[in-house]
């Protein structure tokens, strides 16, 4: 997709000053577009009135992959309000304005602060790492501006910005899982396998890394617990090429079990070096790199048998409240439109916008952005990532999505995934029973 800003408007956006709270009261043409304008009905045109919806994802950098079905889900909800949306009695037309945050934090608060006072959006939403939702939400909170994220695990984006669990944020919502769960599915996958319980972390030095790798909120304090022993070599800087001290580390200690949370480029060069270097784990649980099929596929064969947390499958047992489309409608769908398989981040990118929706339906007056902010507060909705509710905790603002395990096999060159992991939550059935790496 296109970031239709151009980089001297991005430049002076980022050099000036974050401002109090603007007036989003002007109204413009009519308009739905993805990035740009497109054609309305008589009837969208005649009301005269738009919403402005501003999007912050990763479409290029390391974090890219993240960002592959945003142009799918874009084009669903295009079509879907192609008549407008009836706020209380009248129509408006809904425009989303798409900025790159090119994988870089920095950025993602440069367009944000574009999209705030270039655009004068009525809401802001981001996804994928806290690399995105993060400064997009604090630049949010800043101006006084609705704003709603998810695809980054709860406690990095709520304490990562700072966060009090007693007053929540004012302007900010999220949704997804958090590091708890996370937690309890990657033991949960180890448990089914024999090993020595010795396990190698590769955590990088960023807001993923240094939270899951925290020693009182991340794996530390948990693992020691459950009696693992944790091989920790310390915080690495992400795109490093050369991973030789922590290979060594981990075959130094006998390390059985690997993990870590790191960009795919960064698994693929690691794991490659690993192979080279003789060192050869039972048991690979990885979040972010080996959540796409595109990875394991690039993999080869050195895919099969990776495992990893699920956020969302064609089998979760899910319904759009949108388009009315189960979870195997949304996947084959996707598939059937762009030729590429399913990934994660489609059904919480679809999710994102279901919310949003959701709570302009119910706002009253898309104008007032204290109305937009308590319609999001108040959001109790069945999304295709299941339920969304913004008052159940576990800290205010924040809802909590179901979270399973997987594990990865590579048939005839294709990677297919398999829930192997629901002692959370049963409600999504298992298909598969874990595997020992080369056994």
């Amino acid at each position: 997709m296109t970031d239709f800003t151009t980089t001297s408007a991005a430049a002076a956006a980022a050099q000036r000053p974050v401002l109090g709270r603007i007036n989003r009261r002007q109204l413009g043409q009519g308009f739905l577009a993805f990035g740009a304008a497109a054609a309305l009905p008589p009837m969208v045109r005649a009301a005269e009135r738009t919403i402005r919806i501003g999007f912050v994802s990763p479409q290029t950098g390391p974090l890219a992959v993240f960002a592959e079905p945003d142009a799918f889900v874009l084009d669903q909800f295009r079509k879907g309000l192609e008549n407008g949306l009836e706020i209380n009695g009248e129509t408006w037309a809904v425009e989303i304005i798409v900025k790159d945050s090119q994988s870089n934090s920095n950025r993602a608060a440069s367009v944000a602060q574009e999209l705030i006072l270039d655009h004068e959006v009525h809401v802001l939403t981001a996804t994928s790492t806290p690399d995105t939702t993060n400064p997009v939400a604090d630049q949010a909170e800043l101006n006084g501006v609705p704003c709603v994220t998810n695809d980054t695990p709860w406690q990095p984006h709520f304490f990562g910005r700072g966060g009090n669990p007693e007053t929540g944020f004012e302007w900010t919502n999220h949704f997804f899982w958090g590091l708890e769960d996370v937690i309890a599915t990657f033991t949960g996958i180890w448990d089914r396998g024999a090993t020595n319980k010795v396990v190698g972390a590769l955590w990088p030095n960023d807001p993923d890394g240094n939270a899951w790798g925290d020693a009182k909120i991340g794996f530390p304090k948990v693992l020691a617990e459950k009696g693992y022993t944790l091989v920790d070599p310390g915080r690495y800087q992400v795109l490093a090429d050369d991973f030789t001290a922590q290979i060594t580390a981990f075959r130094n200690a006998g390390v059985e079990i690997l993990t870590g949370v790191v960009p795919p480029p960064d698994f693929t060069a690691f794991w490659s070096q690993a192979a080279q270097q003789g060192f050869a784990p039972k048991i690979v649980t990885f979040g972010k790199a080996l959540e796409f099929p595109q990875v394991i596929g690039g993999l080869g064969a050195r895919g099969d048998g990776l495992s990893v947390e699920v956020w969302w499958s064609p089998n979760h047992p899910f319904r759009s409240g949108f388009t009315g489309q189960s979870s195997q409608e949304l996947a084959a769908a996707y598939e059937a439109a762009t030729g590429n398989p399913w990934t994660m981040p489609l059904a919480f990118k679809h999710s994102l916008f279901e919310v949003v929706i959701d709570a302009l339906k119910r706002c009253g007056d898309p104008t007032d952005p204290a109305a937009i902010r308590d319609a999001i507060r108040a959001t109790d909705y069945d999304s295709i990532t299941g339920r969304v509710n913004f008052t159940t905790g576990p800290v205010p603002g924040i809802s909590k999505t179901p979270l399973v395990g997987g594990q990865w096999s590579v048939v005839d060159g294709k990677p297919q995934l398999a829930v192997i992991e629901n002692g959370a939550h049963p409600e999504i059935a298992t298909s598969g029973e874990l595997r020992l790496i080369g056994a």
